[in-house]
């Protein structure tokens, strides 16, 4: 099974590593392959504990965790999911979400892809063996909820995810695998679920997109899982209109699909101007409640918005100096923000 895994692994990191170095990804030359690493890492690692034997890992990821001091029972969890060539404490401490879980009560779950598993880190989100539903990379992830849950006593009705890029892409995934574990998710500069099933189809969706109807989009998300009729989380959609990594038609096509699955039609309900040059457009279902959200951030390229200047997050490669996309995503799912 591992060996098996080792060579599918082999595979899409020599095509992957092939695509981003003809698209020029920034997530690809910021740093070198072998930067955050354990040997890094214990530095940056602030708060995060480094946990193990949270359930049979067919994915094979690493699984870190922050709970502040005075956590109460029921407490939310969020769940992170770091860019390609990134690391779990990387993301973490980028994006800012130390602050964020201490003001709102939260744990945050920050889950690491291995060089093992993918040469760049990334996160295998155009396998079908790594999204689908109690498969791979995506049933580890929720392995991790699943242990936090019960070592924290934290509420399962309020777990939330959001990741960048390759996270993004797993993040869409998961949404759609698992509705009934996620109550919210937030894709930055990420990807539709589906988009690709295989290492080869990721370029197409990275640049220059992969267009559908809302239908098929939705389709694709319901067949994740099945099974369900039950409610299903609420999404935000973040992109840079000048990211040419993953190109912001991936926004539009992922409000396609979330709009469709959420019981929205695609024309926005409302359209705010944020700062950063950020324009909010909000999508409602038929109920009247937002249910989609779409960020786009004028001139921002490829990463996650922060706000150092209000002590959001830290600028550097893919953590973009804009605006403060973590207290827009907590705020939205009732954490603080």
């Amino acid at each position: 099974m591992r060996a098996t895994r080792r060579r599918a692994a082999l595979l899409s990191t020599v095509v992957t590593t092939l695509a981003l170095t003809l698209l020029g990804s920034a997530t690809a030359s910021a740093e070198p392959p072998g930067a955050g690493t354990d040997a890094g890492t214990g530095a940056r690692a602030a708060g995060l504990e480094k946990v193990e034997d949270f359930g049979s890992n067919p994915g094979a990821l690493g699984m870190y965790r922050y709970a502040p001091e005075g956590l109460p029972e029921g407490s939310p969890v969020v769940v992170t999911l770091h860019g390609c060539n990134q690391d779990a404490p990387m993301y973490f401490e980028g994006a800012g979400w130390q602050k964020f879980a201490d003001a709102g009560k939260f744990s945050v779950v920050a889950a690491e892809q291995s060089q093992t598993n993918n040469g760049l880190k990334c996160f295998n989100w155009f396998e079908p063996g790594d999204v689908g539903r109690d498969k791979g990379e995506a049933l580890s992830i929720k392995q991790m909820v699943d242990k936090t849950v019960a070592d924290l006593k934290a509420d399962p009705k309020k777990v939330f995810i959001t990741g960048l890029s390759a996270g993004g892409g797993m993040t869409s995934s998961m949404l759609a695998a698992y509705p009934d574990v996620f109550a919210g998710g937030a894709v930055i500069a990420g990807l539709p679920h589906g988009c690709a099933n295989s290492a080869a189809e990721a370029w197409g969706c990275m640049s220059p997109g992969v267009s559908k109807s809302a239908a098929e989009w939705g389709d694709i998300a319901r067949e994740a899982a099945p099974g369900h009729s039950g409610a299903r989380p609420k999404v935000s959609v973040w992109h840079g209109t000048a990211d040419t990594k993953v190109v912001p038609a991936n926004a539009a096509e992922s409000v396609k699909q979330w709009t469709n699955v959420l019981g929205a039609d695609q024309d926005a309900d409302g359209t705010e101007a944020l700062p950063g040059g950020t324009t909010r457009s909000d999508y409602k279902d038929g109920n009247g409640d937002v249910v989609v959200r779409s960020y786009l951030v004028d001139g921002m390229a490829h990463g996650t918005p922060v706000k150092p200047g209000e002590g959001c997050g830290k600028a550097g490669a893919n953590f973009l100096d804009s605006i403060c996309s973590s207290s827009h995503i907590t705020a939205e799912w009732g954490l603080g923000g």
